[in-house]
């Protein structure tokens, strides 16, 4: 039986990296004979342009039905106006709340041949390898009341409201000790548990969940203090597992440890390891249709794909060896561009991964 896989470009530079993954995939499908079948359909601001809505049910049903999902990217200017129910990210925000995608996975990962793209010094970032797993579906983003209203003096004000259950903080636990275990059994969650009583629960729970893992080592940390110290001392991470507020930031900001937001890709799994995956990157419709976005980051989505929803561990791990082969020639998309290398666009990056991969 084939396996199903929904294809969601999105907006702005969405469609131009989103091509390049696809190249990669088919080739990947071909090569190692996965039995892969690739549908399409539209997310975001296109959707809203095509249904109405940012994700139309039917989309959402697609979804359902596929094995896993491969996600551009979503939002523009030019939405900025509408009724904020209908804005890009809320179809974003509904895909993963009824998908159960509560699992967030953004490796922050520096190639050799980008130390000197790092925004810090290479004997800093130099073998950097972390997991940042981030709560996806709970916290502030979906927490309810949120209303923006005006006062009686004419004053106007807004409340957003952060929840967290234990149940949602236990999984999403054990998803960073699970990963933890893994690797270099190094786990730091992050909080703000002098200040939130979400956070002094987050803790608590963490602290429960830990006595289950005793072969890895468990640490806490202020988000202030985190966001610190991966600009101080990076490599002291090995996973670090945060809410959703705190791990979209902090993994923004590792990614500029690993030479640009290009290169980072992301997983968002369900309890069946089921996911979307989807470079961690915005639609930057700055450098829209210009052909000049770095497709790295959705073509590693791509690698996460085969290896957590597939178990397909050799074609992942070729679509990886790739990447870093066409690193190895010099090639580099503007935001990774350093001298000494040599300049490419979008489509011709695509390409060299692909001739790499065939090459394999």
């Amino acid at each position: 039986m084939s396996k199903q896989i929904l294809i969601l470009p999105g907006d702005g530079i969405g469609p131009e990296i989103m091509a390049e993954a696809v190249k990669v995939l088919e080739l990947a499908n071909d090569k190692f004979d996965l039995g892969f079948e690739l549908s399409f359909d539209q997310l975001g601001g296109a959707a809203y342009e095509q249904y109405g809505v940012p994700l139309a049910d039917e989309t959402l049903e697609r979804a359902r039905a596929a094995d896993a999902i491969l996600l551009g990217a979503v939002g523009g200017p030019q939405w900025d106006a509408i009724d904020p129910a209908l804005r890009p990210e809320r179809g974003l925000l509904k895909i993963r709340s009824q998908l159960g995608l509560f699992a967030n996975l953004r490796p922050a990962i520096l190639y050799p041949q980008l130390a000197d793209a790092s925004s810090l010094k290479p004997e800093v970032v130099a073998g950097l390898n972390i997991l940042i797993v981030r709560e996806l579906t709970g916290g502030i983003y979906f927490g309810s009341p949120r209303e923006s209203r005006v006062l009686e003096n004419g004053e106007r004000m807004a409340f957003d409201t952060l929840p967290y259950s234990e149940s949602e903080i236990r999984r999403i636990a054990r998803v960073g000790f699970d990963m933890a275990r893994v690797r270099d059994k190094k786990l730091c969650s992050v909080d703000k548990a002098n200040v939130l009583a979400s956070s002094q629960l987050w803790r608590t729970v963490v602290e429960e969940v830990a006595k289950d893992y005793p072969d890895v080592q468990l640490s806490h940390m202020y988000v202030d203090n985190a966001a610190m110290q991966l600009v101080r001392a990076p490599k002291q991470f090995d996973v670090m597992v945060t809410d959703n507020m705190f791990g979209d930031i902090l993994s923004d900001e590792a990614s500029m440890l690993t030479g640009s937001i290009g290169m980072l890709p992301s997983a968002s799994l369900d309890a069946n390891n089921k996911g979307m995956y989807e470079p961690c990157h915005g639609s930057a419709p700055d450098i829209a249709g210009q052909g000049i976005a770095n497709p790295l980051a959705t073509i590693l989505s791509v690698s996460m794909m085969l290896r957590y929803s597939f178990s397909q561990s050799q074609a992942a791990d070729a679509i990886e060896q790739a990447v870093s082969k066409v690193l190895d020639q010099g090639l580099r998309t503007g935001d990774i561009y350093c001298a000494g290398t040599t300049k490419v666009g979008t489509a011709a990056m695509g390409d060299a991964v692909v001739e790499a991969l065939r090459s394999l």
